[in-house]
Order: structure tokens, then C-alpha cells, then sequence
């Protein structure tokens, strides 16, 4: 993923209005970010621990999202996997919801799916960061395949919270 500057996330939001978009928070570590490592930016939100957000650069352009996050409950702490990159987890698996774009969002209407917590899919893809034993299932897919199939899960999820 190329670099992003705070202007371009803030920008780049679908289901937020430019107000909440200008006022959410942005990262201050955006140059230190493993950028080459990437597929999306993700974070959580730490002024709001109810919120997070992620980018994704889809045809040569960033496309972000607001999502609402739960708080940890107990009977999180089973196992489960992310829908995004096949990463398993015991309570680092959350379901993430974000509020449709455009009418239906003011409506009410939101989609959501379950992913790694910590928003470190790409990382995790990767190798670069360990979910614990037994987190990666064993594929015969490439690295390459495992990192298309990442980016079509998150692009679809997109696709549905801009349908």
C-alpha cells in the first residue's frame, strides 16, 4: 500500500459525513507505519474505544470506512476467525460493524463482518505478526494468493457497505 496522508484518509471516508470525518482520529504514526507490509491501514479508535477505521486503496483510489466495535466480553474469548484473512483467534476476533453509505446508512442500515480485532490482517498474512499457536491454518495457497484473497474479502466488504 502506498503511504496516506491525514488529509487523503480523511477524504477518503464512505459512510461518514465530512464533519465526523474531519473530527475523527487520525493516527500520529502514519510515517512509521510498515506501509510495504500493508494491504489496508486499520486502527482503533483510542479517544472512543467503540470505534475503529480502515482504509483500502481500491482502483488507484483510497476508500475508507467508519466501523463501531463491541467492548471484549467473556463469552468472546472462543476461538474464531477473521473473515478477512483466515487468521484464527482466541478473543481477537471482533464483529465489526459499519453504517451503510449514503441514504441507507442514515437509515440505519449497517453491514458487518468479523475481524482480526487489532486490525493487523496484512501483518498477519504475512508472518510479521503471531496470533499464537495454531492461528494459520495450513494452505497450499502462495503468499500472492493469500494476500489477493485478503483484499478481494476486505473489497467485498466494501462493496456491500457502498451498495
Amino acid at each position: 500500500m502506498k503511504p496516506l496522508t491525514e488529509q487523503e484518509i480523511r477524504t477518503a471516508f464512505v459512510n461518514c459525513t465530512k464533519g465526523e470525518a474531519k473530527r475523527l482520529s487520525v493516527p500520529r504514526d502514519l510515517n512509521d507505519r510498515p506501509w510495504d507490509d500493508l494491504d489496508y491501514l486499520g486502527w482503533r479508535d483510542p479517544q472512543a474505544p467503540g470505534r475503529a477505521y480502515l482504509v483500502i486503496e481500491l482502483d488507484g483510489r483510497p476508500k475508507a470506512l467508519a466501523l463501531r466495535c463491541p467492548n471484549p466480553a467473556s463469552w468472546q474469548m472462543r476461538r474464531s476467525m477473521c473473515s478477512i484473512c483466515m487468521t484464527t483467534h482466541t478473543g481477537g476476533v471482533s464483529l465489526l460493524v459499519a453504517p451503510k453509505a449514503g441514504k441507507a446508512g442514515q437509515q440505519g442500515n449497517s453491514v458487518g463482518a468479523y475481524i482480526c480485532s487489532d486490525l493487523s490482517c496484512s501483518l498477519y498474512v504475512r508472518g510479521k505478526k503471531d496470533a499464537g499457536a495454531g492461528s494459520r491454518i495450513h494452505e497450499s495457497l502462495t503468499l500472492d494468493e493469500k494476500i489477493q484473497r485478503t483484499v478481494a474479502n476486505l473489497a467485498a466488504f466494501i462493496a456491500r457497505v457502498t451498495a
